[in-house]
C-alpha cells in the first residue's frame, strides 16, 4: 500500500505555509512563522485532525551560522538531501510561469506524533529533469532573493500545491493559508469554481468568489503594513499572465501592487490574528475586514525537557494530550521534585554552552535567556542599554546571559546587532558571564527555554505579532520578563507568571531600559536569591508559569480553536 493511501479515505484540511520547522537535520524554516507551523502539524498528530500540510522543499535549506573573532555572523550552506528523510511523490503536475510549463513534484514526509498519530507533509520540488535549469531551483533557496524569484516561489506553492493535491487524491474540505505567501492558492480556487458563461447574466463576474471564500481561511503574523508581499502588476503579468484578469487582480488584491495579504484576506471567510493585541492591530490597518483572535501556542512534547516531562507525566498523567491539566501544577507538584527537574535541565544547557564556547556557567546563578531572529525591533542589545548600570546590577547579586540567534542574510541591520552583542558579552566578562550559542536551531533552542531560569523578550510594541518562546520556557516552568506586546499582554500576571517591562503604553527605547534595569535590579534577582532561605517566592512564580501560561498557551488549545471555529463551517 502506498504511504499516501491511509490519508486519502477522508476529507482533510490543507495547511499551506511557505516554511515549516520539522527536525532540526532538515532546515526548511527560517523562525518562528516555520517552528509555529511544525507546532501545528504535530498538534494535529495527537489530536488525529485530518491535515495535510503543503510547504516547499528548500533542498539548499537556510544556513548554517558561525562567528568570526570579532563576532560577525558568516553563513555557511546548510543543504539538505530530501531522500534521506521523505519519499518521492507519484504525481507531478505543471504550471505556466512566464512563457514556460513549469513541473511541480515533490517529496511525502511523514510527521509521527509521539501518542501514535501522524500528518503528511508534501515538501514540493521544482528540481526535475523535465524543467529548464533556471525553473529547478525555484524551490531550492527559503525565501529567494528578489521578487521575481519570490513571486515564481509563491506560485509553486500556491497554484501548484493545489494541483498536487487533486493530482495525488486528496479531498480537501478547507484550505488554510498560514501567512500571505500561499495566497496564490485562492486564484486556482477561482478558476476551478468559475461558472460557465452560458451561465452569466450581463456584468456578472465569473468567478465564484464566495465559494472560495468558504473553502479558505488565513492566518495573519505581520503586524505592520512594510512587511506583506507586495508584487507590482508588470512582474504579475510577467509571471503569470492573464491568469485572472488584471481588473479582477485589482480589485482583490489592491490597485497598486499584489498585496499577498489583501488578497488573502478578501478570498477567506475565517481570517485570525495571532495574539489578542496582534488581531486589534490588523484590524486596525485593514478596516473592514472581521479579523479574530486565536493566539498562538506550543508543543507540549516538543518543548518540554525530558526531566520535566517524566515529573509532569508522575504527577499529572495525561498532560501531553490535555496540557489544560498543567492549571494543577501548583498544587500538584513538590516544589523539590520541580527545583530537581529545572536543575537537570539546566545542567544540560550550561553543559552545552561550555563545550560549544568554552564558557563556564554555575548552576547556583541564575541563567537569563534570550534567543530571536536577531533584527532590529526583537531589540537584542536592551539589555546593555546602560552597560554600567549593568555592571553595578550584577556586582549587587550574580547572573549569567545565554544568547542565540540568526540574522538574515541581507539584514545588515540585524547582523550589526550580533556583533555588538559580542562586544558587550567581551567587555562584560569580567562581572557577567555570557555566551552566544551559534547556529540556533530546534534542539538549541529547547536546551534554552528549559535551561534558563529567566527569559528574556524585548520586542518594540506593537511589532511582536504574537512570539511564542516564552510559551515554551513556561512548560519548563521559566517565568518571563518582558516587554507587553504580543501573547505576553495575555500571559502576563505580575509576579504569578512573571514579570511586565514598562507599561502597556510604554514604547520607548530608554523608558524600557529603564524599567528593565529597575525590575532586574529590585524584583526579579533578589527573590531568585531569596529561595535559598525561603524557597518558596520563586518557586511559586515557577509554578505560576506552568499552571497559567503552559496550560493555556498550547498548540493543542490553538488547534481545537481552529477545529470549531474555522474548520468546521
Amino acid at each position: 500500500m502506498s504511504p499516501l493511501e491511509a490519508f486519502l479515505h477522508e476529507p482533510r484540511v490543507a495547511y499551506f505555509s511557505m516554511e515549516i520547522a520539522l527536525e532540526s537535520a532538515i532546515p526548511t524554516y527560517a523562525g518562528g512563522l516555520g517552528v509555529l507551523a511544525g507546532d501545528t502539524v504535530r498538534a494535529a498528530a495527537d489530536l488525529e485532525l485530518p491535515l495535510v500540510a503543503v510547504s516547499l522543499v528548500s533542498r539548499g535549506g537556510h544556513f548554517r551560522q558561525t562567528f568570526d573573532e570579532a563576532g560577525r555572523q558568516i553563513e555557511q550552506p546548510a543543504p539538505w538531501e530530501p531522500r534521506e528523510h521523505a519519499v518521492p511523490l507519484s504525481a507531478k503536475v505543471a504550471l505556466t510561469l512566464g512563457d514556460r510549463d513549469v513541473w511541480v513534484g515533490g517529496w511525502l514526509y511523514l510527521l509521527r506524533g509521539h501518542l501514535g498519530g501522524q500528518q503528511p507533509v508534501l515538501l514540493l520540488d521544482t528540481d526535475l529533469e523535465e524543467n529548464h535549469p533556471e525553473d529547478r531551483r525555484i524551490t531550492h533557496e527559503l525565501y529567494g532573493d528578489g521578487a521575481p524569484y519570490r513571486l515564481r516561489q509563491e506560485a509553486v506553492l500556491g497554484i501548484g500545491g493545489v494541483r498536487l493535491l487533486q493530482a495525488l487524491g486528496f479531498a480537501i474540505r478547507q484550505y488554510h493559508m498560514n501567512e500571505g505567501h500561499s495566497a496564490l492558492l485562492a486564484l486556482e480556487l477561482l478558476h476551478r469554481h468559475a461558472h460557465r458563461p452560458e451561465e452569466l447574466r450581463p456584468g456578472e463576474s465569473p468567478y465564484d468568489v464566495p465559494r472560495v471564500r468558504g473553502l479558505c481561511c488565513f492566518t495573519t503574523h505581520t503586524p505592520v503594513e512594510a512587511g506583506h508581499d507586495r508584487f507590482g502588476y508588470d512582474l504579475v503579468q510577467q509571471v503569470l499572465d492573464d491568469f485572472i484578469p488584471l481588473a479582477v487582480l485589482k480589485q482583490l488584491g489592491g490597485e497598486d501592487a499584489l498585496n499577498m495579504t489583501r488578497l488573502a484576506l478578501n478570498l477567506s471567510e475565517y481570517v485570525n490574528g495571532v495574539a489578542q493585541r496582534h488581531a486589534e492591530v490588523s484590524r486596525r490597518m485593514f478596516p473592514g475586514y472581521r479579523v479574530h483572535a486565536v493566539t498562538n501556542g506550543v508543543h507540549p512534547h516538543t518543548w518540554t525537557a525530558p526531566s520535566l516531562r517524566v515529573l509532569y507525566d508522575r504527577y499529572l498523567p495525561g498532560w501531553c494530550h490535555e496540557p489544560e491539566l498543567l492549571v494543577r501544577a501548583d498544587c500538584c507538584i513538590p516544589t523539590a521534585a520541580l527545583l530537581d527537574a529545572h536543575a537537570e535541565a539546566k545542567q544540560a544547557l550550561i553543559d552545552r554552552v561550555r563545550q560549544v564556547t568554552g564558557v563556564t556557567l554555575h548552576p547556583r546563578v541564575p541563567i537569563l535567556g534570550f534567543a530571536r531572529r536577531m533584527t532590529a525591533y526583537k531589540r537584542p542589545d536592551l539589555l546593555f542599554a546602560d552597560l554600567d548600570r549593568l555592571r553595578a546590577i550584577a556586582a549587587e547579586r550574580s547572573f549569567q546571559v545565554v544568547i542565540a540567534g540568526k540574522a538574515h542574510p541581507h539584514d545588515v541591520g540585524g547582523k550589526r546587532l550580533i556583533e555588538l552583542l559580542h562586544r558587550h558579552i567581551r567587555a562584560l566578562t569580567d562581572v557577567v558571564p555570557m555566551a552566544y550559542l551559534p547556529d540556533y536551531d530546534l534542539d538549541t533552542a529547547l536546551l534554552m527555554v528549559s535551561g534558563s531560569d529567566l527569559w528574556l523578550n524585548t520586542p518594540l510594541p506593537p511589532l511582536e505579532a504574537s512570539g511564542t518562546s516564552g510559551m515554551k520556557a513556561a512548560f519548563n516552568g521559566v517565568p518571563s520578563l518582558s516587554v507587553l506586546d504580543g501573547w505576553w499582554v495575555e500571559g502576563c500576571i505580575e509576579g504569578v507568571t512573571g514579570w511586565a517591562v514598562g507599561t502597556p503604553t510604554e514604547t520607548g527605547h530608554d523608558g524600557h531600559a529603564a524599567a528593565l534595569y529597575e525590575k532586574l535590579e529590585h524584583t526579579v534577582l533578589p527573590l531568585y536569591y531569596g529561595y535559598e532561605t525561603a524557597p518558596g517566592g520563586w518557586v511559586r512564580v515557577m509554578q505560576g508559569a506552568i499552571a497559567k501560561n503552559a496550560s493555556f498557551f498550547n498548540s493543542h488549545r490553538m488547534m481545537r480553536r481552529y477545529a470549531t471555529e474555522a474548520y468546521i463551517n
